[in-house]
Parts: structure tokens; sequence; C-alpha cells
């Protein structure tokens, strides 16, 4: 049942409504500050055009009320000794939450320059949104942030991540009306089905409805209360709302609907902890309802700002020029009475300071809010406990992901005490083949269980909803905050995160260039079920972009690999859980893969990232006539098998086989970290010579990071060309012109003088190709000599 805390009585004293008002009053204050001013902070002397930026950027909307959620967030956090992080999803109210950092201290320790007296303040203003400052945005630079308010959706599985296994932790996380009406944002509300509160912190969902986006009203503000408490109760929430417009009643709310809550929470987590309690509880939010631009201009050029779409940004755009809103800006500013709040010097009075608490408990400050300086290595195990044993390449054949599976076993079952380590995806775990972790840790579940039920528990570690963004939110929150993990997802569908990743890549490099942001651990995923294998589900399911997308990101902080057998994939995988602000991506498949390398000859190989497999061509000590490269596992078993084709019919061809696991080897080394020079290049692929690739995924990716190569004219890329449906393991390969024969008929029509001398082997290679079409179609498997394929190098 919902609580009106405007109905409750009011138990804040005369000086602490006096306090909080204060604190409020000067950050917001300091948010109409930032957005407009760039001289005169104080207001010592009459507000002229000049002492205004040029360009006025931001947006005040929120802003009021992400600064009553600040103040009141301090007051419980100082009286009850709290350790709390806040996620802020209305992110592009930066100027409320830096303001808050510059109140509290937090600010000027980050940015010493940046002190806490009016020359502190007159930078704080003018850096805002200005040439060579800070983004209007809550950005990496924001101290106490962990979360970019440039794209809105990901608030509430931000603060999960951030609250598991954090036992002391409270996430409190305002979720802006706006950003309420995402898909990811919906999802999210359900993870409070996974939030284990024995070993996990509690999340605060703080519903901010200020009743408009840009243009447009809500959704959220707009029905009906019992409809919105029929919602968030469906949903597992207790609603405590928190309505109003008069700041000295709302002060009153907002602090009982707070202590409320905060009982609430402590009273779940006695009942877990301390009694044994199993039954999944009804977590408490406030929806708390403001005006949008809350003490803001009511009305410019005769039209209604306050409480409307007006306010979201700039409610007087044309202060420079327009006298009237000149004036209008003074008076706004005036109307929080500066002179009360920070005295001659530019500093905040005691009173606007009582509220604040101190040291890491300051929400600016707080270690979860920079992961790096929390965050433990890994303990992980030796490659060679669960490598393959390979006495020759080719002779046995494991499923790369299954074997990856018991390594992860290990990683978390050493992980069990310190828990710090989780394993998440899409309801996809089995069926990647991970299922070893289980042994380890089961499936964090809080719901309702059935006898059918396997591996569901109340305090595990593997993380699966049917939500490729809460997967995603949950470990970049987990991440953020300190702690490992890996995403497994089926390769066609990550793509779903691809906005998501996109942010957090963004992060990691605004965040390399902040020397107080400590490095945290890499996001890893695991893409499987790839396209090439996709024998159940077909065209549906066949879409290796995600490695594209990747790949036009920040060198610096992104890396591909694509291992081609199970003791590659081991070695990439231990390289990727110990590296830190990366976002990894290794594309791997499940089902069953020759081995090639054994664990040492993995280990070197992944350490080069590309390399001439030299057992598997005919060079003989001489130049190549002809490289067959290739990167991912079935691109690699199609060029050893067009390989063993050709010294059969074309002995006397010297043929170069060369395997790529990290994908940035091709780009030029002053593009990316990993590129090539020249030199080792050509050293490579040669400059002349003709090279047949195959690669795993969209071919003209590889055109585009090998474009500025001398011998790029000679390169010919074979992959995924989006012909797919549900069809045989090979097929899918022929359907793509991906296939051994078809790599046996490109080296014939590229190596000089083969297209007349070959071409009885040509035409042999079509002959099969065309035999196989109808053997599938008649026989529904592949041709033997392709099921049966061994390599007998």
């Amino acid at each position: 049942m919902s609580v009106d805390t405007l109905q409750a009585p009011a138990h804040l004293t005369d000086d602490e409504l006096r306090t909080l008002d204060a604190h409020w009053r000067a950050a917001n204050y300091l948010s109409v500050g930032q957005i407009y001013l760039m001289a005169n902070p104080l207001l010592t002397e009459p507000l002229r055009p000049e002492h205004v930026k040029p360009r006025l950027l931001g947006h005040w909307g929120t802003s009021p009320g992400l600064n009553l959620v600040y103040t009141h967030l301090n007051r419980v956090v100082r009286a009850r000794d709290l350790n709390t992080l806040c996620i802020w999803g209305p992110g592009h109210g930066g100027p409320a939450v830096v303001a808050g950092s510059w109140l509290e201290g937090s600010y000027t320790r980050t940015y010493p320059d940046v002190t806490r007296d009016a020359v502190g303040m007159a930078r704080l203003f003018k850096q805002f949104s200005f040439p060579g400052g800070v983004p209007s945005h809550v950005a990496p630079e924001t101290p106490g942030s962990i979360h970019e308010g440039g794209e809105l959706g990901y608030s509430l599985s931000h603060a999960y991540g951030a609250a598991l296994d954090a036992p002391d932790l409270v996430v409190a996380c305002v979720i802006g009306d706006g950003e309420a009406e995402t898909g990811p944002l919906a999802a999210s509300w359900h993870s409070n089905k996974f939030l284990d509160p024995v070993h996990d912190g509690a999340v605060l969902p703080i519903l901010h409805l200020n009743g408009y986006k840009i243009a447009n009203p809500t959704v959220l503000a707009r029905i009906p209360e019992a409809e919105l408490d029929a919602l968030l109760e469906g949903y597992g929430h207790d609603p405590i709302h928190v309505t109003g417009d008069d700041p000295a009643a709302v002060h009153q709310a907002m602090a009982h609907a707070m202590d409320t809550a905060l009982d609430r929470i402590a009273a779940i987590q006695h009942a877990a902890r301390e009694q044994g309690a199993a039954e999944r509880p009804r977590w408490p939010v406030i929806v708390l309802r403001t005006p949008k631009g809350w003490t803001g201009p009511a009305e410019v050029d005769g039209l209604p700002v306050e409480g409307t779409w007006r306010s979201h940004q700039v409610p007087l755009s044309a202060v420079r020029d327009n006298h009237q809103h000149l004036r209008q800006l003074e008076d706004w500013l005036r109307s929080y009475r500066p002179e009360e709040l920070f005295d001659e010097q530019g500093r905040p009075r005691p009173e606007v300071l009582a509220c604040i608490p101190e040291g890491a408990r300051r929400l600016g400050a707080t270690p979860h809010a920079n992961g790096g300086l929390l965050l433990r290595e890994l303990p992980l195990p030796p490659l060679e406990s669960y490598a393959v044993d390979v006495d020759k390449p080719g002779a046995t054949m494991h499923e790369p992901t299954r074997v990856l599976g018991d390594f992860l076993e290990h990683v978390m079952r050493a992980t069990a005490e310190r828990r710090d380590f989780r394993l998440v995806g899409p309801d996809e775990t089995a069926s990647n083949r991970l299922q070893a972790v289980y042994a380890a840790s089961g499936k964090a579940w809080q719901a309702g269980t059935l006898d059918v039920d396997e591996h569901l528990d109340r305090h595990g570690r593997v993380m699966e909803i049917l939500s490729e963004h809460t997967c995603q939110g949950w470990l970049e929150g987990y991440l953020l905050t300190g702690r490992h993990g890996l995403f497994s997802c089926y390769e066609a569908f990550v793509h779903i995160v691809d906005s998501m990743v996109n942010q957090h890549i963004k992060w990691l490099r605004v965040t390399r260039r902040l020397p107080w942001r400590a490095p945290i651990a890499s996001l890893n995923y695991l893409l499987t079920s790839h396209v090439w294998r996709q024998d159940h589900n077909g065209f549906s399911h066949q879409d290796p972009g995600f490695v594209d997308h990747i790949m036009n990101k920040s060198p610096e902080a992104v890396r591909v690999y694509l291992p081609p057998d199970a003791n590659t994939l081991l070695s990439v995988a231990d390289h990727a859980l110990r590296s830190r602000d990366y976002v990894n991506v290794i594309v791997a498949g499940k089902q069953p893969c020759f081995d090639w390398l054994s664990m040492e000859q993995a280990r070197v190989h992944c350490a080069r990232g590309a390399g001439i497999w030299d057992w598997a061509g005919t060079e003989n000590g001489g130049e190549p006539d002809v490289v067959l490269a290739c990167a991912g596992d079935v691109p690699t078993q199609e060029v050893l098998a067009a390989a063993q084709l050709l010294r059969r019919h074309l002995p006397e061809l010297s043929v170069r086989v060369v395997n790529v696991v990290d994908i940035a080897r091709l780009m030029p080394s002053e593009e990316h970290p990993h590129g090539m020079t020249e030199f080792e290049y050509n050293g490579l692929f040669t400059p002349d010579k003709p090279v047949i690739f195959a690669y795993h995924g969209y071919p003209w990716l590889i055109h585009r990071l090998a474009y500025r190569r001398t011998g790029h004219g000679h390169l010919h890329v074979r992959g995924y060309k989006e012909i797919g449906t549900t069809t045989t393991p090979f097929d899918m390969v022929v359907r793509n012109d991906l296939d051994r024969y078809r790599l046996v008929m490109d080296v014939i029509d590229r190596v000089p003088g083969l297209a007349v001398r070959a071409a009885a082997v040509r035409q042999r290679m079509e002959d099969v190709r065309l035999r196989h079409h109808d053997w599938i179609r008649e026989h529904g498997t592949d041709l033997p000599e392709v099921a049966d394929w061994t390599w007998d190098g």
C-alpha cells in the first residue's frame, strides 16, 4: 500500500528545516550559476551581459529535484552513518550533482583549483559546458558518478549492479520520468527478483515525476496515481509518495519518506541476515512529484515556464541581448538569497554545510564511485590445469566454451568468499556450454521456485534474465564499483546493447585521462552460438556485426579476439579477465572444434595476435605464391581444409597460412596500439602476393582495417554476406562462399598463371560444390568428405 508522506506528521525541527532548505537553495543557486554565469558569481554588482556566457547550455528543469534528493541523502547519510552511492538517472542534470559535490568539498578535493570560495565558484561556473571545461551531463569528470547521463535507460540496472555483493551499501537511484519510458529501464525493475538481501546491498529507487520530457508530457506522470501504484506494486515495490511545490512541506515529506524507506530496508536486511527470512521482500520506492524547473522563472515572454516543458533546458535564452531576460535572471538568482548562503569570500556558511556527511561518506567521495580503488586481482588458475592436450594439430576435438566453462567454474569457486566475480547472460549459460559454473554457484533468484527448476540459488552469482540491456547494466554497475565479470551472449543478439556499450566505451576513454580515476576491470564479452553454427535457429540468429560496431570505437579502449580453438580461447579469456579499462570482445564457438595448438603454442600465438602456422603451409623456406589467412574458428577450419586440398592437387604451389586472433593487428600501428608496422605487416602477408582471407564476419571490415596497406590491392576477403537459413553447417559456408572449395578456386583465380594451368582443379572444386547442393537436399547432412574431414598435415 502506498504512503502519501504529505499526510504524515512533520518531524523536522525548525533548525533542521532551515539548514536543509539552505543547502537546497545553495545547490539551486550554484546550478543556475553554472548554466548562465562566467563572472560576478556572488552578484556583488548588478548583472551585466558580459557576466553571462555567450553560449547557454545545460538542463535546468530536472536540477531542483536532483538538488532536493542530494540534500536529503546528505541528511540521512550523516544521521545514520550510511555507506551510500547515488545513481543520477536524469544525468543531463549535471549542474545539480556538480553543485552538491562542490558544496560538500569533494569537488575541490578532486580538482584543487576549483576552491570552495568566490574564486573557485567563478571557475565552477565558467567551466560548465564551456570549451576546455566539463560536460553538461553527470559525466566521468563528476566526483561520485558511475553513470553517464548522455543516454537514458540504464540507471536502475546500474544501481542494482553496484549493490550486488556489497552488503553494507545503499544505492539510491533517481529515475527521471522520461527515462522511465525506455525499454531498458522498464525491464530493470525486475532486478529486485535477483537482489539477495543477505549478501547484496539495497537499492532505493526514487522515481522523479516532474511531468515533462523535452517537449511532451511523461506517461507515468499523467496516469492516475492508483494506476502508478499498481504498476510499482506489480514490480514488487511499496511506493512512498512525496508530492508538492511548497518547499517547507516538501522538505518535511521528503525527510519522512527517506526515513521510512531506510527503516524498511534495514528491517528487510535484518530479517534476512539475522532471522533467516527467505520470502522475497517488497522493497520501498519513493515517488517524488515536484514541478519541472521548480523555483525558476514562472513565466518568460508571456508564456508559462515553471512546471512545463519550457523549463527543460535554458528557461531564459536571450539574456545577453534581451534586457528583460537579464533582469529576470538576476531576480531568479537573488531569489535564493545568496548572501545568506555564502560569506563575503564566497565560502558556504555553516548552516549550508550542516547536513553534509564527512570523509568517504560524502556522495562525491565514496570509493564505490571510483571502483578501481576497491578492485582486487582475480584468483585465476594456471591455464595448464584446464588446457586440452594437443600432441599434433587437428587430431582431437573439443567444444571451446565447455573447456572455458571449467576454467570459469574455478574462478567462481575461488571467489566464493570474496564475492567479486559474476557471470551474466540472457538465459544462455548452459546453452553456451558454460554450465560447469553451477558446481560453484547457482543462478541468482529470489522469486518462486518449483521442483522442476535447476540451479536456482538465493545466493547465486550467475545472473540470467532475458534482457540483454539488464545484463549489460548489471555488469557495468558491478565493474564500475570495483568487481569483475563476464557477459556471455548469443552473437546475433548482443547488438541489442550496441548503444549501451558505446556509452561505456566513452566512459572508459574519458576516465583514462582522469588521473584520480583508478583503472577498473574490463568489460568482457563472450559471443558464441555464432553465425556459422545456428543449425537450430537459422537466419534470425545470424549476425556477426557486433565486431564491426566495436571496431568503430576508441582504439585505446576496445579489443576483439577470435580464438580458433579451445586453448587459444583459454589464453584470450585469461588475458581479458586480467586486463583493465578495456572492452574485450571474444568470439568463439560452442560446437566441437578441432584442437590446433598446444597451450604453450596458444600462449605464444595469442601474444603475437597474428602469426604464420608453418605446419599448415607449404612454403619450404621460400617465398609464398599465395597467403591463406583466417580469423575465427570456422574460417580457420575452412582455410586448413583448403590448404590440404592445394597440397594434394597443386603440390608445387607455395602456400603460407596465417591465423589472426587479434583483429586489430591488421590496423596500422599509428591507428591502434595493437596494430602492426608496415614492415611487420608485409613480413606476414607480403606486399605483393595474393592474400585470400577467410573471415568470421562481414568481409568489408577486413578491407577497412587494411585499406592503407601496400598489398591491399592483392587482398581478397571471404566472409558472411548476409545469406543464411536453417541448414547444415557446411551449407552455411557454401552459401556465403567461405567454403574450402571456393577458397581453392580463389587461389587459382588470383595466383598468376594458375587460371590456365589449374583449370581442371578449379572445375573439380566447382563440381564438389554442385554435388554438395544436391546431397544435402536428399540426405539432410553434409557430404561425407566434409562431415568426416580430418587434418592430415
